[in-house]
């Protein structure tokens, strides 16, 4: 049996960056010989030690007792090493189960499920050699578990008295939808400056109050490991239950003394009711709720919470705001900054203030100077926590962009808005890289705003590149007339080889606008296209003007808006062919809205191209509407379209279905597309190029923005 009465060789596991918290906490709970690695921190101690590090830590996942360590050169020499430890001495019988979590690699262990078995032989073969029961392997529920690691060629292995992760500390039975785990939480509270003095803390964004809770449990010395019912280390046969009483007895008088002598308040604000109310539920298990306070608040109109007790310390705000991870949410979280920067200015003034942000980008948006940063880890995602002395005064922090960007978008909007005004649109383009560092397009769609980020050239940082979108949403929010949330975000990369679309998180900002005498519906937020190219306006109203009477044909019809202006001028019968039934039924929707039925509008479901090549030419049209992708390699398609590899044979196979004298309007959005006039030739076709009578003057700074031609059969 280990000697419990001597110091054993501990290792206390951590998340990243939390090393260091955790090497000074072990210290103070009397550790000796504490060294700090990548993932916690290497100390020694009694079992007294061990149990109040179980006990009492906030910052550590696991408290490991090692066993063993070998130097192992072959997957055969590791059961025979972990067979020397004396493992009768460690189960308290053979009937007990274990886990074995194992963790690294080398050259002979690939894969953890092969070292953990590797491990597990070791065990038995340790039991069969003594001529006991083997003990068998539990997955659920195990009385121990065993951990392993091994690194090049040394393995170590030992037993994790706590038995599940200590993050658990078993008062938060429910939580709201994203929570922090309590060990970052604790280690936010401590970064923030919180003690055992502290008075006063506020958050208002709390969630299910588990920022406040820890810091409550710091506050009353509550140790977190107090609510915990069961441990490791109680069914391991080196266990003293009369040691791990007193240390249980300790911890529950240092809490109840606390509790008597200090006063404090926690205060907790979130615009959601019901999480407060598991907020007040966890804080009711931890004994400490007659400190909180939980109020249905927004954060962005929040003032400073009224204090009714002295306070023996600055009073501190800490929080972690939404971070906008999905896509769509980013302008809101934008903005949500901005607002609580200027809350915190106005009626923070004599509070230190700690905010925990997803992004460093968001941070800035805040506009208050920080006097400190720390990185810290929420599971994967990295995060900066911010610390603010409002204390001292704070002046606004500018940003050190230029005024270039919003003069531009000023400009840009008195001109175009106009000029559409007098076009008869209200759908139309603001602003498209007219300044290279800030890569993305912004479209007006009547009382909303579309930002599409282009993908940053490869020399340009992520960082910086987030930096400045950030500063252009915040630009064109404080810039131009239209309300936040009527602002949305889509990330827009060239496409290429086999990259398709894909749907966005729906959130569903539908509009209708308007295009001359066409309505369109148009979706701004739940696709990377809103259903209507606007720089192809010229080219719908050309076609409008050239169906009156006529059979019309429109390939690759998307949601079908040339098919409404084929239809708005006069065409005797239309036929729409898409290979997406959602987009069909979003052209239906758009005949609708037009007030256009009847038997001559025909919505066909097919692949394009292959629709063409089981076409009898009996059917013919005298206008067909051509406009492909660049490319397009769908599911249903069989094969992949490359515009300007396969762009004669699509119009030769148009062709067959032409009437005598009819056209092709064909367009594409291909930046370097080159027609090839010696094909069209051999195929007896000739095509007039409308190109720069089609780029109106929203889209003039780029006119290799598409290209259209208009193709007729050669006499």
């Amino acid at each position: 049996m280990t000697n419990t009465s001597s110091a054993m060789r501990l290792f206390a596991t951590c998340a990243k960056g939390l090393e260091p918290l955790l090497f000074d906490e072990l210290q103070q709970l009397g550790a000796t010989n504490v060294r700090q690695t990548a993932g916690g921190c290497w100390f020694e101690g009694d079992l007294a030690c061990a149990y109040r590090v179980c006990l009492w830590t906030r910052l550590a996942n696991r408290v490991l007792l090692m066993l063993g360590e070998s130097f192992v050169k072959t997957a055969q020499d590791i059961p025979v090493a972990v067979a020397e430890t004396p493992w009768e001495t460690v189960f308290q019988s053979p009937q007990q189960t274990f886990l074995i979590d194992f963790s690294g690699r080398n050259h002979e262990i690939r894969h953890t499920q092969f070292g953990a078995q590797l491990i597990k032989d070791g065990i038995v073969d340790r039991f069969r050699a003594q001529g006991l029961e083997r003990p068998n392997v539990s997955k659920e529920e195990p009385d121990l578990r065993i951990n392993a690691h091994i690194q090049k060629e040394k393995l170590t292995w030992y037993l994790d008295l706590a038995g599940d992760s200590l993050h658990k500390r078993g008062y938060r039975q429910q939580q709201g939808a994203a929570p922090l785990r309590e060990t970052l939480a604790a280690a936010v509270v401590i970064r923030s400056g919180m003690t055992s003095e502290q008075g006063v803390m506020f958050d208002p964004f709390c969630g299910s109050g588990t920022l406040l809770l820890e810091a409550a449990m710091i506050r009353f010395e509550r140790a977190p490991g107090l609510a915990r019912t069961d441990w490791g280390f109680q069914r391991w046969s080196g266990h003293d239950q009369s040691i791990w009483a007193t240390e249980l007895e300790q911890a529950q008088q240092r809490f109840a003394t606390a509790k008597a002598e200090r006063q404090a308040q926690f205060i907790g604000f979130d615009h959601d009711p019901k999480v407060l109310a598991i907020a007040e539920q966890n804080a009711i298990r931890l004994g400490l709720n007659e400190f909180c306070t939980w109020q249905v608040a927004n954060a962005e109109q929040v003032s400073a919470p009224a204090v009714s007790i002295s306070q023996e310390q600055t009073p501190l705000l800490v929080c972690n705001p939404p971070y906008g991870e999905r896509l769509g949410e980013e302008i809101q979280t934008l903005l949500l900054y901005r607002r609580f920067g200027a809350q915190l200015r106005e009626h923070f003034n004599g509070w230190q203030v700690a905010v925990l942000a997803g992004d460093d980008t968001l941070l800035k948006r805040m506009k208050l100077r920080s006097q400190r940063k720390y990185k810290l880890f929420n599971g994967a995602l990295e995060t900066t926590l911010a610390l603010y002395d409002l204390t001292q005064e704070q002046p606004e922090f500018t940003q050190s962009q230029s005024n270039d960007l919003a003069n531009r978008l000023n400009k840009n909007y008195q001109k175009f808005e106009k000029w559409a005004a007098k076009e008869g649109v209200n759908a139309w383009r603001l602003y498209d890289a007219d300044l290279p560092e800030y890569n993305a397009a912004i479209d007006i769609y009547d009382d909303c705003v579309v930002i599409q980020e282009y993908a940053a050239p490869k020399d340009i940082p992520e960082a910086v590149a987030k930096d400045r979108l950030w500063f252009l949403i915040d630009t064109v929010a404080q810039a131009l007339p239209y309300s936040a949330e009527n602002i949305t975000l889509k990330v827009r990369q060239r496409q290429s080889g086999k990259q398709q679309y894909q749907k966005q998180e729906p959130r569903g900002l539908v509009r209708v606008v308007h295009e001359y005498d066409a309505q369109f519906e148009v979706n701004l937020s739940d696709y990377l296209d809103t259903g209507l190219f606007l720089d192809h306006r010229w080219a719908r109203r050309e076609l409008g003007k050239l169906s009156e009477g006529k059979s019309v044909l429109n390939l690759f019809a998307y949601t079908c808006t040339a098919s409404v202006h084929a239809a708005l001028g006069g065409a005797s019968d239309i036929t729409s062919v898409d290979l997406s039934k959602t987009y069909l039924a979003w052209g239906q929707r758009n005949f609708t809205l037009n007030k256009l039925y009847g038997r001559q509008y025909q919505f066909v479901q097919a692949d394009c191209v292959q629709w063409l090549r089981e076409q009898r030419p009996q059917q013919r049209y005298d206008v067909i509407f051509l406009d492909p992708p660049t490319f397009s390699n769908s599911k249903k398609m069989d094969d992949v379209l490359d515009i300007q590899r396969d762009h004669v044979q699509l119009l030769k196979l148009a062709a067959r279905l032409l009437k005598d004298g009819g056209v092709i309007l064909f367009s594409n959005n291909k930046r370097r597309f080159k027609l090839d006039e010696e094909g069209l030739a051999e195929a007896f076709l000739v095509a007039q190029d409308l190109t720069q009578r089609s780029i109106s003057p929203d889209f003039a700074r780029h006119k290799g923005i598409h290209h259209l031609f208009k193709v007729r059969q050669s006499d």
